[in-house]
């Protein structure tokens, strides 16, 4: 089931997604202000691509106080914005059955997109 479904998913826009990310990811890599936040973005880029029989865990290693202020200016800026999609999406494919796991996958995708720091997707 999951390579099924993380083929479809990349067919159905994930690799459009994830290069999207990337390329994000990369334009604020430019500034050294916004390294930390393109690093971020390519995360999520690069979980966009086989986000099927992956879950989303605290990565552990980071500093709480760091990870929430960074999250919090993620947040302000991108962040409500990208789970806000998400949201959108995985109601719109929780429309139908077959769309379900798709739908799925959009709202396990959206807590990542709101909290980059601190989490990872494995």
């Amino acid at each position: 089931m999951r390579l099924i479904g993380n083929v479809i998913w990349l067919i159905c826009g994930g690799l459009f997604t994830c290069l999207g990310y990337l390329w994000g990811g990369f334009l604020l890599c430019l500034t050294i202000i916004g390294i930390p936040w393109g690093l971020q973005a390519m995360k999520i880029g690069i979980a966009h691509l086989a986000p099927f029989g992956r879950e989303v865990v605290p990565t552990g290693g980071s500093i709480p106080l760091i990870s929430f202020i960074l999250n919090l200016i993620w947040i302000v800026f991108a962040g409500i914005w990208i789970a806000l999609a998400e949201l959108v999406f995985g109601l719109l494919f929780c429309i139908t059955i077959i769309g379900i796991p798709f739908g799925l996958q959009h709202f396990k995708l959206m807590r990542l997109a709101f909290y980059p720091f601190g989490y990872d997707l494995r």
